[in-house]
């Protein structure tokens, strides 16, 4: 079995662990699985992606309609690349292909649909499955939480979204089936990876307060010039309580990348769905965050769409 993943993302890692832990209990027991982690590249998402076991699994990623494909699960609005793939989606009555927009995360889908459907007793995994959920899902009970990463999982997330090396996620996975979020961190792979990043976390903090700026309900930022490959994504309203969008631009390795996200904490009511913007774009995601990416050089396209973005989410504000 292979598990295709959304590489960089603690819903990620987790729904990886979720489903395999599901698949040796309740399918193959004898199963061996590895894992490759899929990014919102933007050019081809899966042009150079191998579908090369026996059996191969997507999960928190985009549809694919490839035969080799045996099972699915995501939660995201923008699930499919085409009408095309959705309408294979539709079509598929092999029983394994799972899609469900109303959950905050994909991880906490695949344990009901597991336990539902397969009889997998998820209940060892509750409390990887319920930090999952409140990450996705921005369920934090104030920013503060968020930013100042005092729980394990939000260490965890750390070391996950900064991961460069395959292998460490890929044995992340593997640990969370089974190991406690206390214990995982306190593994000396993991340990030792806290401080310096949470050292970085706090320099980057300090970054977007210099860059942001604050019009009309709107935080407005470009960190592409500065070494940030990722950032926490609850900083700007860390920064700016009162605020109730977020546009940011970067740079990574290998693109150009706008974020758009709503305060979860605002006493403001949404007024935009920001998937639905983000899809006119070429991007995606749910209606309270969402992403485009383009290619590295053209990051003045990806400042200009940032621009038009936060002129349309400040439409309307007081």
């Amino acid at each position: 079995m292979k598990v295709l993943y959304h590489d960089n993302c603690f819903d990620g890692v987790a729904s990886a662990a979720v489903f395999s832990r599901f698949y040796h209990e309740r399918i193959r027991p004898e199963a061996e699985i590895f894992y490759s982690g899929l990014a919102h590249r933007p050019d081809s998402i899966f042009g150079d992606v191998e579908f090369d076991g026996d059996e191969n699994a997507i999960v928190d990623f985009k549809y694919n309609s490839s035969d080799a494909i045996t099972w699915w699960f995501d939660h995201h609005q923008s699930a499919f690349l085409s009408s095309e793939d959705e309408t294979h989606f539709r079509h598929d009555n092999s029983g394994r292909k799972f899609h469900n927009p109303e959950y905050k995360s994909c991880t906490k889908f695949i344990a009901d649909v597991a336990s539902g459907k397969f009889g997998f007793d998820q209940s060892s995994l509750g409390d990887l499955i319920k930090w999952a959920d409140i990450i996705d899902g921005a369920q934090y009970k104030d920013a503060k939480t968020a930013v100042e990463l005092e729980s394990p999982a939000m260490k965890l997330t750390l070391v996950i979204e900064a991961g460069r090396d395959p292998e460490i996620l890929h044995r992340i996975i593997r640990d969370l089936q089974y190991s406690n979020l206390p214990d995982l961190i306190a593994m000396p792979y993991i340990a030792e990876q806290i401080e310096p990043l949470f050292q970085k976390h706090l320099e980057s903090i300090e970054i977007i307060r210099k860059a942001a700026a604050f019009e009309r309900d709107v935080i407005f930022f470009d960190v592409s010039n500065y070494q940030i490959e990722g950032y926490n994504k609850f900083i700007p309203y860390y920064l700016f309580p009162t605020s109730l969008y977020s546009v940011s631009v970067s740079l990574s390795r290998f693109r150009s990348k706008i974020s758009v996200g709503l305060n979860p904490w605002s006493p403001k009511q949404r007024r935009h769905n920001i998937a639905t913007i983000c899809e006119r774009y070429g991007g995606g995601g749910h209606p309270v965050v969402g992403a485009i990416s383009y290619r590295r050089d053209e990051i003045e396209k990806a400042r200009s769409v940032a621009v038009e973005i936060a002129e349309e989410l400040r439409d309307g504000s007081n």
